[in-house]
């Protein structure tokens, strides 16, 4: 095993300074969220009354678990950031170790890099382990920090080290998942969307078990529970804590297992053989960009059909989580609208749509650069096909393909809210036309990743991530840490109308759109003008 191991160390280094700025953003956003939450918690529950309100109602509304996770304890800040924080850092936690594991393992060898290396001193389970200590030991060090922040407002080291404890040990596991998916697909994007796919159903488990007291078994299985199965701030379960280690663990070793039962660059799914000729819908970019876009955009479509199901199916129950703070009813206003609190939400979801599918169209956009780096995209451009015809095929999936995303979504959220509240026209547009009006805003950001792309194509996918973590983070937390409206509006979703509200105006949408048109024009006329692999 020793020789299977050598090199790991010089790769770990490689793996390091290739990710030195995602890894510390990731490490300082997931570390310092949970510390800003208990002045935030003050403000809003200001007295023992709110608190207790607070406590009596999200305990008991199994609507409000669905999203949130099933709260023990509410009347202290503690309990208040594990109920929050935990299930939403456990799964921001879980992507970042997925996405690391699976750069540094399965995209190398779709780049060629792994041959090459592996034809140096280097041990055949070096790349798989450098890798796992890159992505494990960044959950260690997130949940180190968060420890260490809460611990340093106050809060009881115990239920500190609790909830970080689980949240790294969330991060565990899915480094665990992504080593094997690795190994079980032949190309990275498939990985990705198999270790995602792992992690949707493990939201899924947690919703239900959370949600369901006679299924409440379910949420055991799930590693998106076990930070709050530990009962942080609220009599902790520290054996809980065991339970992520053994599952990397056993995870692990299946990964360890599959490596060198495979071919360096296949994976052990079979891939499936194309046809001897080509299709006619092959003979145009359109048509090469649906077959390269389309398992990618019907996945997507799915999962967000059920998330817009999920969250507006919890619409009516959504005022249980104001109990009797005019400040926490004020924030859900600032965010969505002013016409009653189910309408606040259901604006507050069209934005949190928006901003997932945000993420949809920067894949998408991605494409490009795959395609590039990956020596596909000269032989396309050797034929008669333009750059520009071969570009605009792939943004057309960006940015039809993240309208289609939002239109499934709202509908999904439309048609749950409006049969459980027996209105089901009018919830519906409500709803869909609040993920709509998101739109232009998604545009804005596929437009930026697309100029990125046409401008520094080498540094257009750290730099698009980048503006999507932002957008991410001031649009889900940036109004309830009374951050500035300056900063705010740095975000195209801050100029978004919020629908349903009491005053909708189309000049924000149409400023945007104009925005969205002006960045992939540009983008276009940037990518004819350089070197192909510039």
């Amino acid at each position: 095993m020793s020789g299977a191991l050598t090199g790991t160390g010089a790769l770990a280094r490689l793996a390091l300074r290739r990710d030195r700025v995602i890894l510390p953003i990731w490490v300082l956003v997931l570390g310092l969220l949970p510390a800003t939450t208990v002045s935030a918690y003050e403000q809003l529950y200001p007295d023992a009354a709110s608190r207790a309100s607070l406590n009596a109602s999200g305990t008991t509304n199994p609507s409000i678990a669905v999203v949130y996770g099933k709260a023990f304890d509410l009347t202290t800040a503690g309990g208040f950031t594990a109920w929050r924080y935990g299930v939403f850092l456990s799964l921001f936690i879980c992507l970042m170790a997925g996405f690391t594991v699976i750069r540094h393992t399965r995209a190398e060898e779709d780049s060629g890099r792994a041959e090459l290396l592996g034809s140096a001193v280097v041990g055949r389970h070096a790349a798989l382990a450098a890798a796992v200590a890159v992505a494990g030991g960044a959950s260690l060090v997130i949940g180190a920090v968060q420890a260490v922040g809460m611990i340093g407002i106050g809060l009881p080291a115990a239920g500190s080290l609790a909830l970080a404890g689980g949240i790294a040990g969330a991060g565990l596991v899915f480094t665990a998942v992504s080593a094997v998916t690795a190994q079980l697909t032949a190309y990275s994007r498939s990985a990705n969307g198999l270790a995602s796919g792992v992690l949707g159903v493990a939201f899924l488990l947690r919703a239900v078990g959370d949600s369901s007291p006679g299924a409440g078994w379910l949420s055991w299985l799930s590693p998106l529970s076990w930070p709050q199965q530990a009962r942080p701030f609220a009599g902790e379960r520290g054996w809980v804590l065991v339970l992520p280690l053994v599952a990397a663990v056993v995870v692990g070793a299946v990964a360890v297992f599959l490596a060198p039962r495979r071919d360096l660059g296949a994976g052990m799914l079979p891939s499936r053989l194309g046809r001897a000729a080509a299709t006619a819908s092959l003979s145009g970019p359109v048509g090469l960009a649906w077959r390269l876009q389309r398992g990618a955009l019907v996945g997507w479509a799915v999962a967000m059909a059920v998330v817009g199901a999920v969250f507006g199916s919890i619409a009516d129950g959504i005022e249980g989580l104001l109990g009797d703070s005019a400040q926490l009813a004020e924030i859900l206003e600032r965010m969505g609208g002013a016409q009653g609190v189910v309408d606040t939400y259901l604006a507050t979801i069209a934005s949190v749509f928006g901003l997932i599918v945000a993420v949809y169209a920067v894949l998408a956009a991605q494409r490009l650069r795959t395609e590039e780096a990956e020596g596909r995209a000269e032989p396309v451009l050797a034929t008669g096909t333009s750059r520009v015809a071969w570009m605009s095929a792939h943004l057309l999936f960006a940015l039809v393909g993240s309208a289609v995303l939002l239109a499934v979504a709202g509908a999904g959220a439309g048609v749950t809210h409006g049969l459980r509240a027996g209105d089901l026209g009018t919830q519906l547009a409500h709803a869909a036309g609040g993920a709509v009006a998101q739109i232009p805003a998604v545009w804005v950001v596929a437009g930026v990743a697309a100029l990125l792309f046409g401008l520094v194509p080498k540094a257009s996918t750290a730099v698009s991530w980048a503006v999507v973590g932002v957008a991410l983070g001031l649009g889900l937390f940036g109004p309830a840490l009374n951050l500035g409206q300056a900063v705010l509006d740095v975000s195209p979703f801050t100029h978004v109308p919020k629908i349903p509200g009491p005053a909708v105006s189309a000049e924000p949408l149409v400023w945007l759109g104009v925005v969205a048109v002006a960045l992939v024009g540009a983008s276009l006329v940037a990518f004819r003008r350089r070197d192909l692999s510039s």
